[in-house]
């Protein structure tokens, strides 16, 4: 089944030094930009993280120092990628818990503030697990009737991505072809930042999703009940998306 789009849909994919959506870094992208018309666009990029890549990842991903030690640092393609995102709903495997905050937190140490405010997230994942509970290549044998070649390749896997979710939409007649449909079905928690450590309650309400104040409202916790609590995020190891998110309530509460 082809895609319904109102918008164009971005499938991504990365490859990284870590498991660590504030602290890793991008070794790799890969997109598939798909158009309302069906027109396809398709890139993939070596990235210099600017740090020795963990041979524990390397064991997984394949990727050595001495294959990105000449391509370019993200902060070098920053611009370009946040140009081909701009306007787009965005599709990945796991992305929502972290191949998108981590790409974001790219992009703000890069200097560039892309907006995703208004943009539509669909992982592909979550529908799998709700529908099915298994992986990737499992995902792929699954829907697709393939075996997934070349496993953990940022190519491989986000064209993985993008025909499991068409296949998905034919397997499933639940399942409505529309993107604010499947983003709404594939979003687990209403997160108010990207990593879901704010989310909104069901009075739409900002409260803390981690720690010894999960599901107390934020707003809470900073004017009463722990106001060194900011401090010690602040201080922390949150993505710095987390922390503009909760820099503005901070200031709001003022």
């Amino acid at each position: 089944m082809e895609l319904n789009l109102r918008n164009p849909l971005i499938f991504f994919d990365l490859e990284t030094t870590g498991v660590s959506s504030a602290k890793d870094k991008i070794v790799e992208i890969s997109y598939i930009k798909v158009y309302p018309n069906g027109k396809e666009e398709s890139n993939t990029i070596r990235i210099n993280p600017g740090r020795h890549i963990p041979e524990e990842a390397t064991a997984i991903h394949h990727i050595t120092d001495d294959d990105v030690k000449d391509c370019p640092h993200f902060k070098d393609v920053a611009k370009e990628l946040s140009r081909v995102f701009e306007g787009c709903d965005i599709a990945g495997f796991n992305s929502n818990r972290f191949d998108l905050p981590l790409l974001v937190e790219e992009f703000l140490n890069a200097g560039v503030n892309i907006d995703m405010t208004k943009r539509k997230f669909i992982d592909v994942q979550t529908i799998f697990h709700k529908m099915e509970q298994r992986t990737l290549v499992a995902a792929y044998k699954f829907y697709c009737g393939k075996n997934l070649e070349d496993a953990h390749s940022a190519d491989a896997d986000t064209r993985a991505t993008y025909e499991v979710l068409k296949a998905q939409l034919d397997r499933y007649p639940s399942l409505q072809n529309d993107v604010n449909f499947l983003s709404e079905f594939s979003t687990q928690n209403k997160n108010v930042d990207l990593a879901g450590r704010i989310i909104y309650n069901d009075k739409n309400v900002e409260v803390f999703n981690f720690g010894k104040h999960k599901g107390r409202a934020v707003e809470e916790v900073f004017r009463i009940l722990d106001r060194g609590y900011y401090d010690w995020m602040m201080q922390g190891d949150f993505p710095q998306n987390t922390k503009n998110v909760i820099t503005n309530i901070k200031l709001r509460c003022k």
